[in-house]
């Protein structure tokens, strides 16, 4: 049955559902994939709450979806489009097909669409709104509410996971299981506490260190909290990833602003200006922190994007505290950006050593 996608432009682009034709039309904001694989990651990051995500490598689905790779416990996509879809999963880990696993969620998949053509689009005019329809209609009313995502995608409670000589409390914006798995590997104990939790409530759980995690949206949209994430990261040795890493930027005085069409994909380029070293990262996001805010922050830029030049991380010049925008547990090839995370752990070494000397 034939489909359509409604861009905010005018623009009409037919195709063919997939899954079934959706009851009513899907409308979301309009990003894309450049990955040639990680389907299955990106469809369950939180971070893309209600997004309609354009994947840009042709065929999408050829190895079904596993057990294994789920960053959380549903997908979070409004919706999806692929030029074409391949049903049979031939991998020895596949436990469903990609169309069998959206149709669970009720998440819509069109194919056949022009996603060269799409993908231009975006990247010449934006993200921008978009309608997923069963219907081709001359002026559709595309239309994406940027409400606050991240109540959506945040636990409700708190969770302890490990038993390890380092307490680390996550506090989740719609954190990616990789993250928490990076920590439980390297031996640390891991708290995850609500996206509202209050700087006390911290307090009281005794943590050696902080990370606040990835999510979706304007970190602006958290203004009401920013106060919360100042108290906390200094007092404790932090990690911010993603929306967290913009969050710091935003406590300490910093500024984001949104990027013309964002950064996903597997296949971007970082420089770590303290190391020299330059790695592929993986990512995804459409805001990034306004390098020309930082003077006066205490803050420092210590990774850049090799494609724009673009903030990539920060380093705090007296504090213990490191953000990186890019996604260290998320390796395109080798494990090149894992360090953070045993820089992260270092730096509550060092604070535990000098907190034992002045004692």
């Amino acid at each position: 049955m034939k489909g359509y996608l409604h861009l905010q432009t005018g623009d009409i682009y037919e195709g063919n559902w997939v899954t079934s034709s959706p009851t009513h039309d899907i409308n979301g904001e309009i990003v894309f994939y450049t990955g040639m694989t990680g389907y299955q990651e990106v469809l369950t990051d939180p971070s893309y709450k209600d997004q309609i995500i354009v994947f840009t490598y042709p065929l999408i689905g050829n190895y079904g979806i596993n057990e294994e790779d789920f960053e959380s416990k549903k997908p979070h996509v409004a919706g999806v489009v692929v030029y074409e879809a391949n049903m049979e999963g031939s991998h020895y880990q596949a436990n469903y097909s990609l169309k069998g696993y959206l149709e669970k969620w009720n998440i819509p998949l069109i194919e056949h669409i022009d996603t060269r053509a799409v993908v231009k689009k975006i990247r010449n005019q934006g993200s921008m709104p978009a309608m997923l329809s069963s219907i081709e209609v001359n002026h559709a009313d595309c239309t994406f509410v940027s409400d606050e995502k991240i109540p959506k995608v945040s636990t409700e409670e708190y969770e302890t996971f490990g038993d390890g000589n380092k307490h680390i409390v996550l506090i989740d914006y719609g954190k990616k299981k990789s993250i928490l798995t990076s920590l439980l590997e390297r031996g640390c104990k891991v708290t995850v506490v609500p996206y509202n939790t209050t700087s006390q409530a911290i307090k009281n759980l005794a943590p050696d260190g902080i990370l606040l995690s990835n999510g979706p949206g304007d970190p602006k949209q958290l203004g009401k909290h920013i106060e919360t994430v100042k108290e906390v990261i200094q007092q404790y040795p932090t990690l911010g990833i993603c929306l967290g890493h913009q969050l710091v930027a935003l406590a300490l005085g910093g500024n984001t602003k949104k990027l013309l069409f964002g950064h996903r994909g597997a296949n971007h380029p970082v420089k770590d200006k303290e190391t020299k070293a330059v790695f592929m990262s993986s990512q995804n996001h459409s805001y990034v922190v306004d390098e020309a805010s930082i003077p006066g922050t205490g803050l420092s830029v210590r990774f850049y994007n090799l494609h724009d030049n673009s903030v990539e991380g920060l380093a705090h010049q007296t504090l213990p505290i490191q953000t990186v925008q890019f996604h260290p547990e998320a390796n395109p090839g080798p494990a090149e950006g894992a360090y953070v995370f045993d820089e992260f752990l270092q730096m509550i070494n060092d604070k535990n050593r000098s907190a034992i000397a002045y004692a």
